[in-house]
Order: structure tokens, then sequence, then C-alpha cells
């Protein structure tokens, strides 16, 4: 039998909140503006350097806002891109179930400044973690191999007796090599998770009213 884990590494994006850049973003475009979906696929261009901290936020605020035609206040871009957010409920009561079983709970994450800072302050399922590996603070983003180390360094995680979830097979891929116990998410296929999770665990006790609650 595997020893119990002591940790777990939550990835945010499509595990714990749902994004949707369109939502937010798409309302900043000038009404009339030519191939308003290709001008915000265009800002991928930048995604990575801003991730890893490469461009700072105000730098980024400018060359995005060029992008998209938007001529109004840095706030009120802050605003629409702090607000592609839907929270994944189920996986909130998962991360309270899981800190409750003593387990070290860190956000392991590809994301940057300004979505880190909106998220840590407005939802209050992040109080369940006690640390965070952001790839704009390590300056790398997963799946390097890197930031994984960092990880690992970071909080003397034992990566036997560390869960890792995330929704990215890429990712999972990496974490796999370096001996996590990975799970890819789905939200749809949430019982899948919920089975895993069980067994990981040694039981299923407390968990099975968390089947069925996407």
């Amino acid at each position: 039998m595997p020893s119990l884990p002591t940790a777990a590494l939550f990835d945010i994006g499509n595990v714990l909140v749902q994004l949707d850049f369109t939502r937010g973003l798409l309302p900043l475009i000038p009404r009339g503006t030519e191939d308003p979906t290709g001008r915000l696929r265009s800002l991928r261009e930048k995604a990575e350097d801003f991730e890893t901290g490469r461009l700072d936020r105000n730098a980024f605020v400018r060359w995005a806002s060029s992008r998209l035609g938007f001529t109004g206040s840095s706030d009120d871009f802050h605003r629409a891109w702090n607000s592609i957010f839907d929270p994944i409920q189920a996986m909130w009561t998962v991360a309270a179930f899981m800190r409750s079983r003593q387990l070290k709970l860190i956000l392991f994450s590809n994301t940057n400044c300004m979505h880190a800072e909106w998220l840590l302050a407005n939802y209050e399922v992040f109080g369940q973690f006690e640390g965070h590996v952001f790839s704009h603070e390590a300056g790398c983003c997963k799946p390097d191999p890197n930031i994984y180390r960092h990880a690992i360094s970071k909080y003397g995680l034992t990566p036997a007796e560390t869960l890792y979830i995330d929704d990215l097979a890429e990712n999972i891929e990496t974490g796999d090599s370096f001996g996590f116990r990975c799970h890819q998410y789905d939200r749809d296929r949430h019982d899948d998770f919920i089975g895993w999770l069980g067994q990981q665990l040694g039981n299923s006790s407390g968990l099975d009213a968390e089947r069925n609650t996407t």
C-alpha cells in the first residue's frame, strides 16, 4: 500500500475556477471593430511574457489595450481582466475537505500578477491554501520542469506523497515525470476525480457527498 499523501498541488484555472476571457474582454473592444475575436486571440502573443514576469503589468495593460482598441482607463481594464472567473464550487468543498485531513495545500498555477492578486483577495477558497507557486513569481511556466523543481524546493515536497491536480495533459505529464500522484481534472468528470481522491486517501469517507456536485 502506498503511503497516505501529505500535500497537494492545485492548479487554479479550470480546477478551482472557470475562465471566460471572451466574456470579460470583448466589451472592451469598440463596436464596429474589425475581427474582435482575432484581437482577443492576439493577446496570447504576450501571455507567456506576462505570466513569467518578463512583462510588467503597466506595459501589458498598455500593449493589450492597444491590441483591443481600448481607450479607457487602466482601472477599467483591470476590472474587465479580472471579471473572467466563475467558481467551481464542488472543488472548493473538496479543498476544504482535504485541508480537514491535514494535507498541506499549495496553489500551483500559470498566472499573472493581476489575476493572482485579485483571486487571493476575493475568493474565500484560497484561504484553505498554505502557500503558492505562481509562474509570474517563479519566472517560468508549467510544463517547464524548473517550476516543478521550484515547488518541491520551496515547500519541501516529497513527490511520492504529493497529489497534483491539473486540467492540462502536458502539465500532468511533467508532474508524472517527477513522481507526483497526478490527476487530470475535468469538471464534467468530477466523479472520476472523487473516486481517485478516495483511493489516494485510503477510503472515500466524507467524499461520497461530493459526487455529482459540479
